[in-house]
């Protein structure tokens, strides 16, 4: 077998005798390529969790949601996605950009693994990739991506089902007002309106919570969270 496990990973299938299940299912499940029904499952999800690595060596989940199809799969070994308006931390794309853990291309851009889950909760099934990505700000699939700040570019290590016993089915309520429409337009987000945060937003958003319906406190916030008006 390859050293898709690790030492971790083997001394624990020794203990609870599942290494000859576990390289079954190497056999069986995992995929340095994405066939068909992947590619099927993979552009019909609308949201993902991205997994990345900090120089600190800390990891971060990220939840990411879009249109349909918020992940492209380009051929068998590659799929793009894009990072649209967030908080501005910038956590996951910082970690790709910056190229922890992955070293770089022979192009000189920095590279780094991630991990991605797509889940479809009313089935429920669920799928993950682990891959070697990179950022661009000047990308063609932009356009495919109307409102992306940038674009991910991975490189697909492997990939592999997972069993969905425990995941608990939900039914889907509605799709995000936040989407990007196709011209790149989304509403303003009502966190971007706290009065608090009016000094720090960057220049380009100065007085636009003014446009957005006005000023609101955390207490004003807050209740948006919780009635899901946020």
């Amino acid at each position: 077998m390859s050293d898709f496990y690790g030492p971790g990973q083997r001394a624990l299938q020794d203990e609870f005798d599942t290494r000859r299940l576990a390289d079954a299912h190497q056999l069986t499940i995992v995929s340095d390529a994405i066939d068909d029904d992947r590619k099927s499952f993979i552009e019909s999800r609308d949201f993902f969790f991205l997994s990345t690595v900090g120089a600190d060596g800390w990891p971060t989940v990220s939840y990411k949601g879009g249109p349909t199809g918020v992940v492209q799969v380009e051929d068998e070994h590659t799929v793009v996605f894009p990072s649209y308006d967030g908080n501005g931390m910038f956590l996951s794309m910082g970690n790709i950009d910056a190229g922890i853990d992955g070293g770089a291309k022979d192009s000189g851009v920095a590279e780094a693994k991630i991990g991605l889950l797509f889940i479809d909760f009313e089935t429920p099934n669920r799928l993950r990739l682990h891959a070697s990505a990179t950022v661009h700000r000047d990308d063609p699939a932009q356009q495919q991506f109307p409102g992306a700040e940038l674009i991910v570019r991975a490189r697909v290590e492997n990939t592999f089902i997972n069993c969905a016993r425990y995941v608990h089915p939900h039914t889907r309520v509605r799709s995000s007002e936040y989407v990007p429409a196709a011209d790149g337009s989304q509403p303003f987000p009502s966190w971007k309106r706290i009065d608090l945060i009016q000094p720090w937003l960057p220049d380009g958003e100065q007085g636009m919570a003014a446009a957005a319906g006005g000023e609101i406190d955390v207490e004003e916030y807050a209740r948006r969270l919780a009635d899901g008006t946020s």
